[in-house]
């Protein structure tokens, strides 16, 4: 196994396209939380020719509702939800806002995956089923926007080596695809 690549935010160009399927990265810096119903509210601003009440530009989204924190803590259990939920808005968000990585779990849609190819993004999965150890990452916490949605609010994170995988490259090269053809008899 290769030795992680460390990565922080916000996502530049050239730091994306060095970044291959299959990669293991540890990941610092600001990231936010976005779920369904934040990614509606989103979509209606920007179809609106409102702004969004966060800066997409360079930034990346995690697919996450976190659990209320634990004294001590700044979260609780922050474990990916799936991605495909999103798939929706996806194109579009990206197209509006610079938006250049996405962190979930599971497959993506073609729409999407075309759309970080012409646009120059990154989905980056998280272990399903391991929220409390992704919360180990997570050292600062805050709500920022839709605090009415509970744990679906928007919320700012400053994690320190998250431990990810590049599941889509800005290539497209898709790890889901790639490891069931790898292992097809």
């Amino acid at each position: 196994m290769n030795k992680p690549i460390s990565i922080t935010t916000p996502l530049s160009i050239s730091l994306i396209s060095s970044l291959h399927s299959g990669d293991s990265v540890l990941l610092s810096g600001i990231i936010y939380t976005a779920r369904d119903a934040a990614h509606k509210r989103f979509m209606a601003l920007l179809n609106s020719g409102s702004k969004l009440p966060i800066d997409l530009a360079g930034q990346v989204l995690y697919y996450c509702g976190p659990s209320p924190a634990k004294p001590g803590r700044p979260i609780g259990s922050a474990g990916p939800t799936t991605s495909s939920r999103m798939d929706a808005y996806t194109p579009d968000l990206l197209a509006a806002t610079g938006l250049k990585g996405m962190i979930g779990k599971g497959e993506r849609s073609a729409a999407v995956i075309d759309s970080m190819r012409k646009l120059g993004c990154v989905y980056f999965a998280a272990v399903g089923g391991a929220g409390a150890l992704v919360a180990r990452s997570v050292v600062a916490a805050s709500c920022v926007c839709y605090d009415d949605l509970g744990p679906e609010a928007v919320y700012r994170l400053e994690v320190r080596e998250m431990p990810l995988i590049v599941a889509i490259d800005s290539s497209g090269n898709d790890l889901y695809s790639l490891g069931r053809n790898r292992y097809r008899l």
